[in-house]
């Protein structure tokens, strides 16, 4: 039996993004609902109770955040806020509000498709024990176990270098915000700043990356935070 096709719900109140993304969606095997204002939105969003959202920030009755934030008092449905906010601040507020990614406009159809799919693989397995074994190229980790290797080499790591990747697994293909991320490695009540984070990171990717300055495994988000890079389907 055909499984039913995922549900993508676009908020825009451009009409040639509307049309762009309703094609492009629908080409790749996903049913497309619109709707043009926040209020619709959420009408729609408890109506069809879609996989994925595809929120603009720039609506014409109500802030996409304000929107955001309605949606994740009942719905834990993946978020990805698609617009052309592009300073630091507005993507580290949307993704404080409860977004699972941003993608500032312009965007490129194939990327967008390949967050949709991250967001989705994540939804289904949020349900499910989540797979003790990540594998991303070269990279496997295995949290069981604790332990790390590039290719077959093993990597021996310091505690918090394990933690910081350990931590970025469990949230692969997502951006991490710094101040979560410090919070979790250094606890709330240290003192920290983001240079020290900066710093943690380049030591990981000098043990876990083939090319540190080139990374393919551990991504940086300016000014927002860090992504590790999806597992590959069917690792683990």
């Amino acid at each position: 039996m055909t499984p039913p096709r995922k549900v993508i719900l676009i908020v825009d109140d451009e009409a040639p993004i509307l049309r762009f993304l309703r094609a492009a969606l629908g080409d790749a095997g996903f049913d497309a609902v619109e709707a043009r204002s926040g209020a619709d939105a959420l009408k729609l969003a408890a109506a069809r109770k879609p996989d994925v959202v595809l929120l603009d920030l720039g609506l014409p009755d109500m802030d996409g955040l304000k929107v955001l934030t309605e949606l994740r008092r009942w719905t834990a449905a993946p978020v990805i806020v698609l617009s052309a906010r592009g300073e630091e601040s507005d993507k580290i507020a949307g993704l404080d509000s409860g977004a699972d990614d941003y993608l500032t406009k312009p965007f490129g159809i194939e990327e967008l498709l390949a967050r949709v799919r991250v967001a989705l693989r994540h939804a289904e397995a949020a349900g499910r024990e989540p797979d003790p074994v990540y594998e991303h190229g070269d990279l496997r980790i295995d949290l069981a176990a604790r332990r790390v290797w590039t290719g077959k080499k093993e990597v021996h790591l310091s505690p918090k270098q394990y933690d910081l990747l350990a931590l970025l697994v469990r949230r692969a293909g997502r951006v991490v915000g710094q101040g979560q991320i410090m919070k979790e490695i250094w606890g709330s009540a240290a003192e920290t700043t983001p240079e020290s984070l900066r710093l943690l990171v380049h030591q990981l990717r000098h043990r876990v990356e083939r090319d540190p300055v080139r990374p393919r495994h551990l991504k940086t988000e300016p000014g927002v935070g860090y992504r590790l890079e999806a597992p590959d389907p069917g690792a683990g």
